[in-house]
């Protein structure tokens, strides 16, 4: 059926939310980060479909109540109960294939919260709860013994995906497989040509053992990525040495990327002193859109007008992510595509 891991720019059906609640981490955000939550339902109601996992049934009917307030209109939102321990849609969510019959296979991975370092058992099981759905309809399925994270991977959709060896070769994932099998799986499992494997790059306060999605990302035009020009930033060289390797990537064609650098937020910390992952990088790219995450910075603006340029046909929307970031993520974190048809 020679399925495939679409670009992010692939038309989509809807994006995945998993709404937070006072069982997650959000508790003490509660209230701001349901405002962001609004937020992004307005932004992606604009052009698709919008699809919310939400714990209980009585969370379900207060999302729907809060989206009806806020003048959102229900036809474009499905809402499931599914349990959760947390809300980063990206890396539970299904990671979905298509092929050029445009037909849809999900692929539900192992989720073990990053290497065990959280309580993640009922994530694990919100794909389960969504393919049970009378709106979602697929026409393959297949049920992955392998842990893989969606932030933690970029398809270009022509047979190139992006990662870092830090975190899909870190032990706390598949320890028992090597680079060799890893990357062969990948290929396999993900209809993909080759693997450009990142060894460098990562930032502070990441507790995702380095993402892609927070470092770089593919565009149409080449690939988008974070720079730091400051030597005295401690992440300086190992974003220099990132740089120099995104500069010596091919695609599958042997053609290098157009590359596009992001200015480094103003560093940000908790309460307790924490630096925490601020990263221009985690955007979200749908139907005739990227939203962006903002953190009321300096470089906002700058790294507004670098998306513009890698995605000029997209309208560019900013999303204030200050209060997504007291918890070490940011917009694409909570977010996960998915591909037309997917979702009616």
């Amino acid at each position: 059926m020679s399925f495939h891991l679409p670009a992010e720019w692939y038309p989509q059906s809807a994006v995945q939310l998993t709404w937070p609640h006072k069982e997650t981490d959000w508790l003490a955000w509660l209230d701001e980060i349901e405002a962001v939550y609004i937020n992004l339902s307005k932004a992606v109601t604009r052009f698709q479909l919008l699809v919310i996992a939400c714990h209980d049934e009585q969370l379900k009917q207060d999302v729907e109540a809060k989206l009806v307030e806020n003048k959102i209109d229900l036809s474009r939102v499905r809402t499931f109960v599914a349990p959760c321990n947390d809300t980063w849609a990206r890396d539970h969510g299904a990671i979905s294939l298509i092929n050029e019959q445009n037909q849809v296979m999900v692929q539900d991975y192992v989720f073990n919260a990053w290497g065990d370092k959280y309580q993640s058992t009922l994530d694990d099981k919100i794909t389960q709860h969504l393919i049970q759905q009378p709106f979602c309809q697929f026409d393959a399925y297949r049920n992955m013994d392998f842990i893989l994270e969606g932030g933690s991977i970029e398809s270009d959709g022509r047979g190139s995906l992006l990662t870092t060896t830090k975190c899909l070769l870190n032990p706390n994932r598949n320890q028992n497989l090597d680079k060799q099998q890893i990357d062969e799986q990948l290929k396999q499992s993900l209809g993909i040509q080759q693997i450009i494997w990142l060894e460098h790059g990562g930032l502070s306060g990441d507790d995702t053992d380095a993402h892609i999605d927070t470092l770089a990302r593919f565009a149409p035009k080449g690939i988008v990525y974070v720079s730091c020009e400051d030597k005295n930033d401690p992440h300086y060289d190992e974003l220099k040495q990132m740089e120099s390797e995104l500069r010596q990537s091919r695609d599958a064609d042997g053609k290098p990327y157009e590359l596009f650098p992001l200015p480094w937020p103003s560093p940000i910390r908790n309460d307790e002193g924490d630096l925490l992952p601020a990263t221009y990088a985690n955007y979200l790219i749908i139907n005739g859109a990227v939203l962006v995450p903002v953190y009321n910075d300096v470089n906002d603006k700058l790294a507004l007008d670098v998306i513009g340029k890698a995605h000029p046909e997209r309208e560019i929307i900013p999303i204030d992510c200050t209060t997504v970031i007291q918890q070490f993520g940011s917009l694409h974190c909570l977010t996960m595509q998915l591909p037309e048809s997917l979702i009616i």
